[in-house]
């Protein structure tokens, strides 16, 4: 069994790396082989438009365009679970993830309404989402509902849907005192991540160990 995690967050050891390799360590506690990803160290571009993935005659399932993020690809085709961590920019995900969705996902939707993906397998997969709004803020913008067609998305091509982990009201900076940031309070966000920082950990790990068992599972079925 591998699981992948793929961190679209600029910042490589930041609050979404760190939630990524803890549920690393959890898939790892199980047996399983594990890969982490940095995409903001890769060179490369959304889709193109190409349509090279849809034309007939041609291999199905993978994106054409050839540059670093061709391997990372390959890699998270060939596995066996997946999860896509990202912070949240203005009300989205990252660019970097959006534009590895875009070569991922895509690919595999050929317009077909007999076949909903040609991925050719299902692969449990998580999203892992860090922001600096508490639950409620989140809430009240309606954030689940921006974020809720990737995930519909990737459930049609991976054929489950994604589990969600959610890490609220994050640390942005290491001292306050530095940036403007004066409609925050850094002790409220400190008492806040010392109580539930712990938590998210440890449901990050727990999901890791459960994304490996439900692909062992699948394979079992098969």
């Amino acid at each position: 069994m591998k699981l992948i995690a793929l961190n679209g967050s600029p910042r490589r050891a930041g609050n979404t790396a760190v939630l990524l390799k803890e549920a690393l360590a959890g898939a790892a506690s199980g047996g399983a082989e594990i890969s982490f990803v940095d995409l903001y160290s890769l060179e490369y571009k959304g889709c193109i438009s190409c349509f090279a993935c849809k034309r007939k005659g041609l291999a199905k399932g993978f994106c054409y365009v050839q540059d670093a993020l061709t391997p990372v690809l390959a890699e998270v085709r060939g596995a066996d679970a997946v999860i896509f961590g990202s912070p949240i920019y203005h009300m989205n995900l990252t660019s970097g993830l959006q534009a590895f969705l875009e070569r991922f996902l895509f690919p595999t939707n050929i317009y077909s309404t007999e076949i909903p993906s040609v991925l050719g397998k299902k692969m449990p997969s998580a999203f892992f989402y860090t922001m600096n709004v508490t639950g409620k803020q989140a809430e009240k913008v309606h954030l689940q509902d921006s974020l809720q067609p990737y995930e519909d998305f990737t459930s049609k091509a991976l054929g489950l849907v994604p589990h969600r982990l959610c890490a609220y009201n994050t640390l942005q900076f290491d001292d306050y005192t530095k940036y403007e940031s004066a409609k925050f309070s850094e002790a409220d966000k400190r008492a806040y991540q010392e109580k539930y920082g712990p938590v998210c950990l440890k449901q990050a790990f727990d999901l890791g160990a459960a994304l490996v068992k439900e692909a062992e599972a699948l394979t079992q079925t098969c």
